[in-house]
């Protein structure tokens, strides 16, 4: 279950991920990373879109119009080895495999970093909790996200990635009493409705226990960060890099 509007990606997350220098070479890869790209897009970052699909990359081109596009699969980027500081995959890395972990590799310069983000709810918060008790009551895997978060144990397994660091940002989002029942109401579409009032009493009864009129209550997130340099030394073959500019093969 998550809030009816995408939570901001958290500046710090975003400083801390980014290149050194501001006016760095990043890959967005893949159309989740979208946010990441309207926030970057204000730095003056060199920004490439990149996606699988069109639609794909006109997501990501609506946070951040600058962005070269490009279509393409992560296991086969057209671009020359060692063309971006950082490459950015946000809410994906369990999609990606061995080989397209290899591509990014040879894309990164050396120096060069992937950065991984996942946004995750935190269900440590109390009214998070009571909420999660009235729901499992109707269906006991309601709240129980599987973010890819896992993915990581196969990063760092990765001969093409060296150190990885991790940092963990807070993230609260405002939700209000009537965005509440609606995400109640839409994770149970065909609970008869009997039941589905009783729910819809109890939750809306949670809310006005727990938030401090007027502020609304918060949902808690959790954004975590990775950061894994790039190891050139497991290439079997030379990699050359880049001249002037971004190339990219066609």
């Amino acid at each position: 279950m998550t809030a009816s509007s995408q939570p901001a990606f958290p500046q710090a997350a975003l400083q801390w991920l980014a290149p050194d220098s501001p006016t760095g070479r990043v890959l967005l890869l893949g159309r989740s990373a979208a946010p990441i790209g309207a926030a970057l897009a204000r730095t003056g970052a060199n920004l490439v879109a990149c996606d699988a699909s069109r639609a794909g990359v006109r997501a990501l081109l609506n946070r951040a119009p600058r962005a070269l596009p490009t279509v393409a699969a992560p296991h086969q980027l057209p671009f020359a080895p060692m063309s971006f500081d950082a490459v950015h995959v946000h809410q994906s890395l369990h999609a990606l495999d061995t080989e397209a972990l290899a591509s990014i590799a040879r894309v990164l310069a050396p120096q060069g970093h992937l950065a991984v983000s996942y946004t995750v709810r935190d269900d440590s918060v109390p009214w998070v909790r009571r909420l999660t008790a009235l729901l499992r009551d109707v269906d006991p895997d309601a709240m129980k996200g599987a973010y890819g978060t896992e993915s990581i144990d196969r990063l760092a397994a990765s001969p093409f990635f060296g150190t990885i660091e991790e940092r963990s940002h807070r993230l609260w989002v405002p939700i209000s009493r009537v965005d509440l029942l609606g995400m109640v109401a839409r994770r149970f579409p065909d609970l008869e409705q009997d039941r589905l009032s009783r729910l819809m009493a109890d939750v809306g009864e949670l809310y006005e226990t727990s938030a401090r009129v007027p502020e609304p209550l918060l949902l808690p997130y959790r954004v975590a960060c990775w950061r894994a340099g790039v190891d050139h030394t497991e290439f079997t073959s030379q990699l050359d890099p880049r001249e002037d500019g971004l190339r990219i093969r066609l």
